[in-house]
């Protein structure tokens, strides 16, 4: 059981797809954390070296990840609400926030249409 930043890696996954679980690391940053500490992207996470897990855990000290980058994410969208921004108006009303057309896209976050209605008809309960 690996565990970095207080994630648990899955152990029968490659170690390189196993680093994105961690909030922040995507493919291209994990295979560039392995190539740096010199890591095979090939090898299980259940078989690193104690040496090997310790290397990748200095390395990724350098990043901003998890709890942390979740925070600043969060402290951005607050500052564009606050000052009123167009993007900050669009994310508090649930809305497509770069320039994507309304009138007939966007229904996963304007809701379908079709399913609010209903279909008119009056039902009957039996007493």
């Amino acid at each position: 059981m690996v565990r970095i930043r207080g994630v648990i890696l899955p152990n029968n996954k490659r170690i390189e797809v196993g680093l994105t679980s961690i909030y922040g690391i995507g493919l291209s940053r994990a295979k560039e954390i392995l190539d740096n500490v010199k890591v095979d992207p090939g090898i299980r996470v259940k078989d690193l070296s104690e040496d090997e897990i310790s290397k990748i855990r200095d390395f990724m000290s350098n990043f901003v990840l998890e709890g942390d980058l979740k925070r600043d994410k969060l402290a951005n969208l607050k500052r564009l609400k606050e000052i009123n921004s167009y993007r900050g108006n669009r994310h508090s009303k649930n809305l497509p926030v770069r320039g994507q057309r309304t009138k007939t896209n966007s229904r996963t976050v304007r809701g379908n249409r079709r399913s609010k209605g209903g279909s008119g008809k009056v039902k009957i309960t039996k007493k």
